[in-house]
């Protein structure tokens, strides 16, 4: 593909998407995490001792060699807290970017979802990783006033809360993105230390699958990491918004008594990106 082909005010995920391997260039996340792009990927292994990759047909297990370094070391230290391995769901795409479907972040290689689902004592066939189904922690539903906004006691476990300490707790770590109602299940798990609690994040979503957000590696020139979290461990006034009525329940037109229509963003153009991402379109 060369530069002058490319129309800047194309959308950036089809240029991204069609990519279907990484740019033969040094390592380095570009831009911000839902704006940006991603140089010198490297691929997960779909099978490694103590994780397996889903949805293959999505290509979309490449990341920073530090995400995947990352990844291997939290795969290799999760039997040791009784989680027997990592299902990795979508990380980045081959060259990052804004994805086809999906995730407005995961574009620089340094996000990754795993799943809260444990690795079965098997190799899965192709098949399986596309069909199978996450199992959601939280009871449901979420988007009804007054419901009990918590995890569900039949599937949560203190294993999952201990995998996510694990995670957080290395200093590669910026953020973990996980549903209010495990929040308030974490919070209420750590009796000892609760400093790395102040890195996981409520967020829409996230009931199936926590996701893992790294700092800008080192080397990585134009990268932007996010601001830090506010300080304290999060388990106080802002999760109890999170678990009110106001984040979750519809609100209603007064006229027609519906929720009002969803606007469409536009996709996002490639002159939005960060010039250096034609560089790594283009790149051969």
């Amino acid at each position: 593909m060369a530069s002058s082909s490319l129309q800047p005010d194309a959308a950036a995920k089809d240029y991204f998407g069609s990519m279907q391997e990484p740019a033969p260039l040094a390592a380095r996340a570009i831009g911000s995490y839902a704006r940006g792009c991603l140089a010198g990927a490297n691929a997960l292994p779909i099978n490694g001792p103590s994780w397996q990759v889903m949805r293959l047909s999505r290509n979309r297990n490449w990341g920073h060699p530090d995400l995947i370094g990352y990844l291997q070391d939290l795969a290799r230290a999760a039997p040791g807290v009784g989680w027997n391995g990592l299902l990795v769901g979508d990380l980045a795409q081959p060259r990052g970017g804004p994805m086809t479907s999906g995730h407005s972040s995961h574009q620089i290689g340094l996000d990754a979802d795993i799943w809260l689902t444990p690795m079965p004592n098997r190799v899965l066939t192709a098949d399986e990783r596309e069909t199978m189904s996450a199992i959601s922690m939280v009871k449901q539903p979420q988007d009804r006033a007054g419901v009990d906004r918590s995890v569900d006691p039949a599937r949560w476990t203190d294993t999952h809360a201990a995998l996510i300490r694990v995670a957080a707790r290395d200093k590669r770590v910026a953020r973990i993105f996980v549903n209010p109602a495990i929040k308030k299940a974490l919070c209420a798990f750590e009796t000892g230390d609760r400093a790395w609690l102040n890195k996981v994040r409520p967020w829409w979503g996230h009931d199936y699958h926590f996701h893992v957000r790294i700092a800008c590696p080192a080397g990585s020139i134009g990268c932007s990491d996010q601001d830090p979290p506010p300080p304290g461990d999060g388990c106080g006034a802002d999760l109890a918004w999170w678990l009110s009525d106001e984040p979750w329940v519809p609100k209603l037109d007064p006229v027609t008594g519906k929720p009002p229509p969803v606007e469409k963003k536009r996709p996002m153009a490639l002159s939005a990106l960060p010039k250096d991402c034609t560089s790594v379109l283009t790149a051969r």
